[in-house]
């Protein structure tokens, strides 16, 4: 990793992009040249301190669409979730969402346009319930009225009805993948346009990642929302995603649809022991 000070001499000069063509993803969001994406990032650059993380990195997110962020460990996916949703600031680079430029905007103000975030590891309140954690997704005040905010949550449990049955249960005493499907479930009371999921899988059993990409699977089609995944798992997201980035070392090296990235050699060797 470079210093803060090398950021201009680094910035784009190595990694280029490479877009892939060809086949269509399993939706074909971005088509209309007329419709302009829900966010888009251009020519972001940031990091921790004096060590840079991420460089010169450009992306979109189409209204409704599935968009995957994969790489190793340490590629810099959480550092870019966390800097979209302002939690950390850019060094460079813009941040625009439903056509707002909201690169210098507070986390709680993000969350409140309807950019609302899914952290890694869950971080619910063990000794508050299901019912109670879901609560507090609710307090961007989205939903406007304590009415519409019980209504959300008979939607979310409808959704994900497993949560529904233990809606009084201490999320502490719940397993890995209810927790995950507890935290989801928190983001969705915030009532997104966007979600961003960080790591979906991470530290669960295959079943237990099923049952939950089949629950975002339905949430997509009933809700018309728009996701971006970042996982691990290269072959689970780009399997639902609809368009994918690959990061390596805080750059992206690859994008274009999931269906194409599937099938390349790179990714194949890289990342899917082929």
């Amino acid at each position: 990793m470079l210093r803060r000070g090398e950021l201009n001499k680094t910035s784009g000069a190595r990694h280029k992009q490479s877009e892939l063509t060809g086949v269509k993803g399993p939706l074909d969001t971005s088509s209309s040249t007329q419709e302009k994406p829900l966010l888009e990032l251009h020519g972001l650059s940031t990091g921790y301190g004096e060590t840079q993380v991420l460089w010169d990195i450009s992306l979109h997110v189409m209204h409704g669409e599935v968009v995957a962020l994969v790489g190793a460990n340490g590629a810099g996916k959480s550092t870019l979730l966390n800097t979209i949703s302002g939690l950390l600031q850019s060094w460079e680079g813009t941040i625009v969402f439903a056509g707002r430029d909201i690169t210098r905007y507070r986390a709680e103000r993000i969350a409140k346009l309807g950019l609302v975030q899914v952290p890694q590891g869950r971080r619910l309140f063990g000794g508050l319930t299901i019912e109670e954690n879901l609560r507090l997704g609710a307090y961007t005040n989205r939903a406007g009225s304590a009415r519409a905010i019980a209504a959300d949550l008979e939607r979310v449990y409808m959704l994900l009805p497993k949560l529904c049955e233990r809606r009084k249960q201490l999320t502490h005493s719940l397993s890995g993948g209810e927790q995950q499907m507890c935290a989801i479930a928190r983001g969705l009371m915030a009532r997104p346009n966007l979600l961003l999921i960080d790591e979906l899988s991470l530290g669960l059993a295959p079943n237990i990642v099923d049952d939950l990409l089949t629950a975002i699977d339905n949430i997509h089609r009933q809700e018309k929302m728009s996701f971006l995944l970042v996982e691990q798992d290269v072959q689970i997201a780009l399997e639902r995603a609809h368009r994918a980035y690959v990061l390596e070392g805080g750059h992206i090296v690859l994008s274009g649809p999931a269906t194409d990235l599937l099938k390349s050699e790179k990714i194949r060797i890289a990342y899917l022991g082929a």
